[in-house]
């Protein structure tokens, strides 16, 4: 009888380590919260398609857009927490939405397990062909004398590129009209047309329609350079606000009660993924940095942004809803 329990007590306590050091025996979803073609998505599936690779097993995407990120964040907060199950963050989701919304379904910092940064998303900063400037320096002349008469676009109310553009008029003493489109792809076509004048747009959205010259790009959003878009110079260097920087970024997270051995299996497979040359040309490909952090850097890099965007969000005027 003794021996009976002490095997069962045996099972019952090596059943989660079985399962944790065998991880994963299953195909991984892995959800970006945003519709296909979006930024987001397209590092999704790069990051899927390397660890389908590594590890042996299907990982893949499912696209859960709405509500700026929402639905598909909500969704893996309630999922089960064992690795089977992730998430592609973002800093719209994940930071600017904690500010945007008082009743947001999900804390970041309490119901996530960061696992790794993937890339830095700088912001482009582009107009329509017809637009009437050809510079930063230029741009911004023209929107002092335009005022609120000037519309630019972005994929949404309290998303990066709005807030981007916010924290741009602020810094320059400017005062043009926000016009929210549902997603990218409807604020790019609005661009394309010349319904719009300008926007800042991730690069893998935008990026294809500036190589095709459908769209004029002026710089990035970001502090230093693009290693992905090496040849735009950032607002800053380019004539507009000195110190101006903002940028968008990618990383993998889980529920937040996930296995620490799935979360370190995970985070290793990722840098190793990330550390190969093809992967960096993939991600610089679609126009994001790759970036190389540390594990606790990464869950230091969540906690900063919840608070850096909050006082853009702040700054931008806008109340939680």
């Amino acid at each position: 009888m003794k021996r009976s329990l002490a095997l069962l007590l045996i099972a019952l306590w090596s059943g989660p380590v079985l399962a944790q050091t065998d991880y994963p025996n299953r195909p991984v979803r892995v959800i970006a919260p945003f519709p296909p073609g979006q930024g987001t998505e397209l590092i999704a599936r790069a990051v899927a398609a390397q660890l389908t690779v590594q590890m042996g097993q299907n990982f893949f995407v499912e696209n859960r857009p709405g509500a700026a990120g929402i639905i598909g964040t909500e969704a893996v907060k309630n999922a089960a927490p064992d690795g089977y199950t992730l998430l592609v963050a973002g800093g719209g989701p994940f930071a600017i939405n904690m500010a945007m919304y008082a009743k947001l379904p999900y804390d970041t910092l309490r119901d996530f397990q960061p696992i790794g940064m993937i890339a830095a998303v700088p912001n482009v900063l582009v107009v329509s062909n017809d637009f009437p400037a050809t510079n930063v320096k230029e741009l911004l002349a023209h929107a002092a004398k335009q005022g609120e008469k000037l519309n630019y676009a972005s994929s949404g109310v309290g998303v990066p590129n709005h807030l981007i553009m916010e924290m741009l008029k602020s810094a320059a003493g400017l005062k043009m009209t926000h016009v929210p489109y549902k997603g990218a792809a409807a604020s790019i076509a609005a661009l394309i047309s010349g319904e719009i004048g300008l926007m800042f747009e991730t690069p893998g959205a935008i990026v294809p329609h500036i190589r095709s010259g459908r769209v004029r790009a002026l710089a990035v959003s970001s502090v230093q350079r693009s290693v992905a878009l090496p040849d735009l110079p950032t607002i800053a260097e380019a004539g507009g606000p000195k110190g101006f920087g903002a940028q968008g970024w990618s990383a993998l997270a889980a529920p937040a009660a996930t296995p620490t051995a799935v979360v370190q299996k995970l985070y290793s497979e990722l840098k190793t993924a990330l550390a190969r040359p093809d992967m960096k040309k993939r991600l610089l490909d679609i126009g994001v940095d790759p970036l190389d952090f540390t594990f606790e850097q990464t869950a230091a890099y969540f906690r900063s942004e919840v608070e850096n965007w909050a006082k853009a969000v702040k700054s931008a005027g806008i109340k939680p809803e």
